[in-house]
């Protein structure tokens, strides 16, 4: 079975760090992915400290239990993090947890084997689930999905500019034969793609798009962010870690908007003492150091975002 060792957690001193508070604290690694936040952050939680960890994953699960199952400080779940609100309600600990975090995106686990489907790198079945036990797989997505939806999700998601030639290229191809593999795809997208960018693949856009498509990834995100204010304690940290662009995008629109304090009209005779934001921002937005990026390329892209809760 696949440990953690497996997996370089992307900045994961600098997370551990920002999001520890107290070691009888309760915390929540909303995306265990192969533990190596969960592993540090309970090092530093004594007999009292208590973590939640959720993954949607199967196999991150099955490394969950493996390496926490035994420790009676630890909750684990396999739900998206989405469903994270509902989870602590359950619980009885809203508005109790003392730390949330959020590592976006794919993992290198998910990369790295072929039949998850997620690469191009190798050839494997289209699948890119992150939950393999629900939902459809790309390829039953690219065989029923509309031309124009096809377009928008490579837009929007990839933003590719070659978003119709690669739509055509799939509705065209899917006439004659299924696309069920992801060499077939990365082919077909590669021979409609009349322009490649420079160390670039040119299915690294759309592969992208349709990963964050079926997954419904950017829809988890805005879900979640609410709920994890409204999960922390005053005094609580929220961490997220984000890859690119349209992760990133609605952490800091809510960061900031909370940072801001409260939405008076403009005209509103309002002194600045009576606007009371609801977090504050702990820092810069922080990125990976010479060393780890010498180390895990992955972390090239990684953005991390840190807020402290104010007031409930």
């Amino acid at each position: 079975m696949m440990t953690g060792a497996a997996h370089q957690s992307v900045l994961l001193n600098e997370a551990v760090e920002a999001l520890f508070t107290r070691p009888d604290g309760l915390y929540v690694d909303g995306t265990f992915g192969r533990g190596g936040h969960a592993s540090s952050l309970l090092s530093k939680l004594d007999e009292h400290g208590r973590l939640l960890v959720m993954d949607r994953d199967p196999q991150a699960i099955a490394v969950a239990q493996e390496m926490m199952g035994a420790d009676e400080r630890v909750t684990i779940i396999h739900a998206p993090f989405s469903s994270l609100g509902q989870q602590l309600y359950s619980m009885g600990v809203m508005g109790e947890v003392d730390g949330i975090l959020f590592d976006f995106g794919v993992s290198s686990p998910q990369l790295d084997q072929a039949e998850r489907g997620f690469s191009f790198q190798q050839d494997g079945a289209l699948d890119m689930r992150m939950d393999t036990s629900q939902g459809k797989t790309a390829a039953q997505w690219l065989a029923r999905v509309k031309y124009s939806d096809l377009v928008r999700v490579l837009r929007i998601y990839g933003e590719e500019r070659f978003a119709k030639r690669i739509a055509a290229a799939v509705i065209d191809t899917r006439e004659e034969t299924p696309i069920e593999t992801t060499a077939q795809l990365a082919r077909l997208i590669s021979d409609a793609v009349p322009v490649y960018e420079r160390e670039k693949h040119p299915a690294t856009r759309s592969f992208q798009a349709i990963r964050i498509a079926i997954n419904e990834e950017l829809q988890e995100i805005e879900k979640v962010l609410p709920d994890a204010l409204d999960a922390l304690a005053i005094g609580g940290r929220l961490v997220v870690i984000s890859f690119h662009s349209l992760e990133d995008r609605p952490v800091k629109r809510l960061l900031q908007k909370e940072a801001k304090g409260d939405d008076f009209p403009p005209d509103l005779p309002i002194r600045a003492d009576q606007i009371k934001p609801r977090i504050k921002l702990m820092g810069k937005p922080v990125r990976a150091g010479a060393e780890e990026l010498g180390q895990n390329r992955r972390a090239r892209s990684a953005i991390m975002r840190v807020a402290e809760k104010l007031r409930l």
